[in-house]
Order: C-alpha cells, then sequence, then structure tokens
C-alpha cells in the first residue's frame, strides 16, 4: 500500500500545472549543481579511493543523469577514467545498439555500422565511442568500445565468436585479463559481464540460455564493407528470469566489493573474476541467479 507521502507526491503531479513543474525542476537542478558540486578532480580522486589503479582494464558501465553537480562535459569524465589507468591501462564501454530485447531488435534486420551506429547505454558511452583512438568491436548486438594497451586484443574477432558474451568475446575476456567492472550511478544488474557467466553455465541452467538456432545479422566494417555475423541471442526467458541480486548479495559478503562517493555519485567497483568464479560456485551449489 502507497504512504501517504507517495500518495501527495502523486496527486501533486497530476494537479500541478506543467509550467510550475519546469520551473520547479529548474530550480531543483539550479540547487543540485550548487549544493552538489564537484569536478573531473574529485571523480579522479573517488577513483584512486575505490581502488583504480594504473595499468587497470576497466570495464565501464554508467548513467550520465547520476552525475548530478558535476562541472564539466562528459569528456571530461572519459578523460579523468582514461588518466586514472594511465597509457599502459585500458577502458572498455559497451555500446550495445538497442535497449529493447535483442530478439526483438534482431527481427528489425538491422544493419550495424561500427563506424555509424549509435550506442544505446547511455550519453557517456556514445560520447566515449567518438573519442579518438578509440575503437569499437564488430558484434551486430552486444558490441565494445575500447580505448588503450589492450583495447585491440579485448576486442578482436568479436564478430566471429557464435555467440555475444562467451569466451573469445570482450566481456568472456575481462576474466582472462583480470580486468575489473566499474559501476558509475548504475545498478549492479546493468553488469553485462554477467551474460559470460550464463554463456558458460548454459548447460547446467535449468531454463535456455539462448533461443532456438541462429541468428545471421548484417554489420558493416570499418572500411565500409557489409558483411554478415552468424550468432545465437540470448532467450527471452532468461531475461525475464535474470536476478543478479543474489551474486551481488554474495560479493558483498565476501567483501569484493568496493563502494565510494563523490558528491552523490556512487561508484561500485570489483573484479571481473571474482564475480564470475563466485556465480559459478553459486550456482553449481544449486543457487541459480533467477527469479522463480
Amino acid at each position: 500500500m502507497a504512504s501517504l507521502g507517495q500518495e501527495l507526491s502523486a496527486t501533486a503531479r497530476r494537479v500541478v500545472p506543467r509550467p510550475v513543474k519546469a520551473w520547479l525542476k529548474q530550480v531543483r537542478a539550479r540547487y543540485l549543481r550548487t549544493v552538489h558540486a564537484f569536478g573531473r578532480e574529485d571523480l579522479e580522486r573517488g577513483l584512486v579511493e575505490i581502488g583504480v589503479a594504473p595499468g587497470d582494464i576497466l570495464m565501464v558501465h554508467s548513467s550520465f543523469d547520476s552525475f548530478v553537480g558535476f562541472r564539466g562535459a562528459p569528456t571530461q569524465i572519459v578523460r579523468a577514467l582514461q588518466d586514472a589507468v594511465g597509457p599502459l591501462g585500458t577502458i572498455l564501454m559497451p555500446t550495445l545498439p538497442f535497449t529493447e530485447s535483442v530478439v526483438s531488435y534482431a527481427e528489425t534486420e538491422p544493419l550495424f555500422d561500427v563506424r555509424r551506429t549509435m550506442s544505446k547505454m547511455g550519453l557517456l558511452t556514445e560520447v566515449f565511442r567518438r573519442s579518438a583512438h578509440v575503437v569499437r568491436s564488430l558484434h551486430p548486438t552486444h558490441s565494445v568500445a575500447a580505448w588503450g594497451s589492450k583495447a585491440r586484443d579485448l576486442i578482436a574477432g568479436h564478430e566471429r565468436a557464435g555467440t555475444p558474451c562467451g569466451h573469445d568475446t570482450p566481456w568472456g575476456r575481462l576474466r582472462d585479463y583480470d580486468a575489473k567492472v566499474l559501476l558509475l550511478g548504475v545498478p549492479g544488474r546493468t553488469m553485462t559481464f554477467f551474460h559470460a557467466l550464463e554463456e558458460a553455465l548454459e548447460p547446467e541452467l535449468p531454463i535456455p540460455v539462448f533461443e532456438p538456432g541462429e541468428y545471421a545479422l548484417r554489420y558493416r566494417d570499418g572500411e565500409g564493407v557489409t558483411r554478415v555475423a552468424t550468432t545465437r541471442l540470448f532467450s527471452l526467458r532468461l531475461a525475464r528470469q535474470r536476478d543478479t541480486t543474489p551474486l551481488w548479495r554474495e560479493l558483498k559478503r565476501r567483501r569484493l566489493v568496493r563502494q565510494a562517493r563523490v558528491s552523490r555519485l556512487r561508484l561500485v567497483l570489483l573484479r571481473a573474476r571474482d564475480a564470475f568464479d563466485v556465480g559459478l560456485a553459486m550456482a553449481r551449489g544449486g543457487a541459480f541467479c533467477l527469479k522463480p
């Protein structure tokens, strides 16, 4: 049952005129920018505090909407991340071209253009994708953008892997390269690396990991040549029943997750290897990360 406060808020949203709502939104935004202001240097200190170090390979999930009060452009956030890992490090971000189910996306018969297809994973991922010296994998549904010393190694051959997030993909390689996963203002369920665990557990999971058969999807490479990649796609049933909450609970219990705040922005860091190994052990102990 909704609380009295929730009911009053809902009533206010219905009766307050739109111009007043817009004005209140602007007032709130100005207040947050003033009271909770922070800059690139503050973010860099937060990254160091949470455990990001020179030479790290870092898969970053983000929401620019969570950077309330940030005094700077999205490009400065990208540079802060690059500076944190340094010239020997690597930054990766997901650049998936869809927001609904991957199956419904594939059914539109899209043409994935590695140079032009926008990332639908948030503003920072699109800014990063367009940044200098960033390369992008050619997988038509689960592409990854990468910058740094190991960028090309991590994305190589993604389009030939046969699945989106298996061992021979940037997602699967996060474990092999002892990469870290960084969440910037987003919940744990956004960690796409979890799919790599699901693929590894495919024979053991009680529900299908993939839809039946394979999908032939077009992509256009960096030279402008259109090709076809054959891949399996995650099942709709898996998407409905996926629940990463037990995994995050266990990771925190084992103190394998580091957290910090920069103003109102929440930072979460963990090793991909820890997430994979703990999730694997849980599943083989009968604790699958699935809703009933």
